[in-house]
């Protein structure tokens, strides 16, 4: 019988509390209550690790560099130890016919109980040719590979949205992998590249309640996927005072003001990347100074100018365009101190005034 992840912490030396501390972690990253912790520690003692086999497509290969990377809730080495990573071209050993035979046996071994995992986009132009495999197209080891798993994960904007690939006029004929696989369910993870720690998250969740996250109208987790950027960004304040960065070298951008008319697309894109950030939690762009490009929306690499703002903000409460809000304010500020001034003036003079009983009135 395969080892469970606890069993396999245990033996690489890690404690019972370190284990229920990643539970505690697995379950706030999954936007879950407290109470769920103790469901996710038993299913993780309980059951085998999940046997994953990693597709790379049409692709550039970042989106594995930020899988390797995650940090939350666990080091890049525990990744690979709570799920059985079988099948991955940049990471493992084999090569050429031992890796092909190797994947083939864990869609054999494990019919109907494996996770597959796809970085890239498939294209369907000249019979597929753009991207080939051991001379078989990626839509032909797609479909058979998805075929006896439990889900599909569609990890990065090309698996998700084409990305470059399929931007104006796309040569390859570049689609989304929900485009080829419709007999298993497909989670969207988009990004460019996507938050590493989604996967554990999707992971987790599939051994705690036997079944995959919610997910939004698009197919994406809704805990990483249900809230814009702009609602959590911290340049958010400066955005509601119309405080903006004109130019990049200006001195709102040396104050970190709101990235909106250097063509931030925070607004419009949902993802969770001003609330996780990438390594370990460090930054991610819009902290570092760079506009959110909105990478998780389909078409944005045929949104340019890239440094363009958007026309109009959806889901605003406020009446106003943006690019009128701060000279709104401004005024509004004027016209408070103005009548701030008035009034204290009608102050200070009804106050100078003798009162009639001070004048021997009544």
């Amino acid at each position: 019988m395969k080892e469970t992840f606890y069993q396999e912490m245990r033996r690489k030396g890690y404690s019972r509390r370190d284990f229920l501390r990643m539970c505690g972690i697995l379950t706030a990253v999954m936007g879950l209550e407290a109470s769920f912790t103790s469901r996710i520690a038993n299913a993780l003692q309980t059951k085998p690790r999940l046997p994953v086999i990693y597709l790379q497509l049409q692709e550039c290969t970042c989106c594995a560099e930020s899988f390797i990377r995650t940090a939350h809730p666990l080091f890049s080495e525990l990744i690979f130890n709570m799920i059985s990573l079988d099948y991955m071209e940049t990471l493992q050993a084999a090569a050429g016919l031992q890796a092909e035979e190797a994947k083939m046996k864990t869609m054999q071994d494990n019919k109907g109980h494996y996770l597959v995992v796809v970085e890239g986009s498939i294209p369907l132009n000249d019979n597929g040719i753009y991207c080939t495999v051991g001379g078989r197209s990626a839509k032909d080891i797609l479909i058979e590979t998805a075929r006896d798993s439990v889900a599909v994960i569609a990890y990065g904007s090309c698996a998700t949205n084409t990305c470059v690939q399929g931007a104006h006029p796309n040569p390859t004929g570049a689609v989304p992998v929900r485009n080829i696989v419709s007999q298993v369910p497909v989670i969207d993870v988009p990004g460019c590249p996507p938050i590493a720690e989604v996967i554990a998250g999707v992971i987790a969740h599939y051994l705690t309640f036997d079944r995959i996250p919610e997910l939004t109208r698009l197919g994406r987790p809704k805990a990483f996927y249900n809230h814009r950027i702009h609602d959590n960004c911290s340049r958010r304040a400066f955005f509601d005072a119309g405080m903006f960065v004109e130019k990049f070298d200006d001195e709102g951008a040396k104050q970190g003001w709101c990235l909106y008319k250097v063509g931030c697309k925070g607004p419009t894109t949902y993802n969770a990347c001003a609330i996780t950030q990438w390594n370990n939690g460090v930054s991610w762009p819009v902290k570092s100074g760079h506009p959110c490009m909105g990478c998780s929306e389909p078409g944005f690499y045929d949104n340019f100018p890239l440094y363009d703002h958007l026309a109009h903000i959806p889901g605003t409460a406020m009446p106003f365009e943006a690019d009128k809000l701060g000279k709104w304010i401004t005024g509004v500020t004027a016209a408070g101190v103005a009548l701030h001034g008035a009034a204290t003036g009608i102050i200070k003079r009804v106050d100078r005034e003798p009162r009639k009983d001070e004048e021997g009135g009544e």
